[in-house]
């Protein structure tokens, strides 16, 4: 099994290589002078001239290339010229933010789409089945921005039971309460379209696993029916759903882009727009390098427990 894992991880290296290259390219693509762009009325010929040299940008596309990933190489992210700090520095301590409500949202659609697939597979063509798929189906196709407007409006300006916007309150909190309470609209807005994914992903996956034969054993020896479902059929089902996890994992990551937007989380996601606003190239890059990054573990992850729990795979 390490074996594995260590073959993965060396696989796993020239995707982040690629990464790279697509990161710069998109960047480098953009329109317009960032030199003008930060200097704004300030952007005289000759300051705009000293910050292109400054920051790199007057020698050739492939040599900026070569001495950022160089840099990288290094752990040197770049200074962002809008933060004036260290861009590893300013990416991580948001991309805890990030990670804090991405991981509540994947926990929260993994285990809700999981029951819901279970129980709408084992009641199948029930009001049950019905309810969870008619429900399913309008989750995954409200669009996550708009609900998440919803929910403010209904449950923080309405009824004043969850609060609007941030990760704390201003005054006081700062707690884990506190925490949780800022993070149940945002976490329940970017879980509903994995969800409904998940869902739909373990229903026909169990269906099709309560249909074998060897279920169909289990059964005649008497073998008790909760014991069937979740012993053996689910744990059959699970190997084809844990993949699913791990690409909805980088949806909920790239979701959260606009959902800390809505909500004013303080994440990599809020970053990135005022970064590509202020056009800080070298923030945008490590921000959006770092959650793609974070996305090749999470499928890396995912293998390794699709491997742990399906030898076959091996």
């Amino acid at each position: 099994m390490t074996a594995y894992i260590a073959k993965r991880l060396l696989a796993a290296i020239p995707v982040i290589f690629g990464l790279t290259i697509i990161v710069f390219l998109i960047m480098a693509m953009i329109p317009g002078d960032p030199a003008t762009a930060i200097l704004g009325s300030y952007a005289t010929p000759e300051n705009v001239e000293k910050l292109n040299r400054d920051l790199g940008l007057d020698k050739p596309l492939l040599q900026q290339y070569v001495i950022w990933l160089t840099n990288l190489t290094h752990g040197d992210f770049g200074r962002s010229y809008t933060m004036n700090r260290p861009v590893l520095d300013e990416v991580l301590e948001r991309f805890s933010a990030t990670l804090i409500l991405a991981g509540t949202s994947l926990v929260l659609c993994s285990i809700v789409g999981l029951l819901a697939g279970i129980v709408s597979a084992v009641r199948q063509f029930s009001w049950v089945d019905k309810s969870i798929t008619f429900v399913v189906l309008i989750g995954i196709s409200v669009p996550s921005f708009w609900l998440g407007l919803l929910l403010i409006l209904v449950f923080a300006v309405n009824l004043q039971w969850f609060p609007a916007s941030g990760m704390y309150a201003i005054y006081g909190g700062g707690d884990l309460p506190d925490l949780l309470h800022h993070l149940f609209l945002p976490a329940l807005t970017l879980a509903v379209v994995a969800t409904g994914v998940i869902a739909r992903l373990t229903r026909t996956a169990m269906l099709e696993v309560l249909r074998q034969d060897y279920i169909r054993t289990a059964r005649a020896k008497g073998v008790t029916e909760n014991r069937v479902i979740y012993r053996h059929a689910f744990k059959s089902a699970l190997v084809t759903v844990i993949p699913v996890i791990g690409i909805q994992a980088g949806f909920v990551l790239g979701g959260a882009v606009y959902i800390e937007t809505v909500f004013q989380w303080p994440g990599i996601g809020s970053m990135l727009v005022k970064a590509i606003s202020t056009r800080d190239l070298l923030l945008v890059q490590g921000g959006v390098l770092v959650v793609a990054t974070a996305y090749v573990l999470f499928n890396l992850a995912a293998d390794v427990a699709q491997t742990l729990l399906d030898p076959r795979l091996r």
